[in-house]
């Protein structure tokens, strides 16, 4: 009886001892995959960030466009008008005739 408790406790010891091998590279494993789970969350939030912070560079880039488009569109037309002008004055037509229309 002592002899097959001896073989039952040292078979139970073995089979502890494995296990205790296979959790331990089990959290091994588990902990090297948590360290680069975190490592790819930083990446993507400091990625994250850089992509809002192009964003609300490129919103104020839209606004300002929006906001002025009418100025530049009047100045883009007067500075045709100009070169028309010019380019009339130079061709021999009369200025006033210009002044006239205008």
């Amino acid at each position: 009886a002592y002899e097959d408790f001896v073989k039952d406790t040292n078979a139970s010891i073995e089979a502890k001892s494995k296990d205790i091998v296979e959790k331990s590279q089990a959290r091994a494993k588990a902990e090297g995959a948590l360290v680069q789970t975190k490592e790819e969350l930083e990446a993507t939030l400091l990625e994250l960030e850089q992509l809002s912070n192009y964003n609300a560079q490129l919103h104020q880039s839209c606004d300002f466009v929006l906001k002025n488009f009418e100025l530049r569109q009047t100045a883009r037309d007067e500075e045709v008008e100009a070169l028309r002008q010019a380019k009339a004055i130079l061709s021999g037509a009369k200025f006033e005739e210009f002044l006239q229309k205008a």
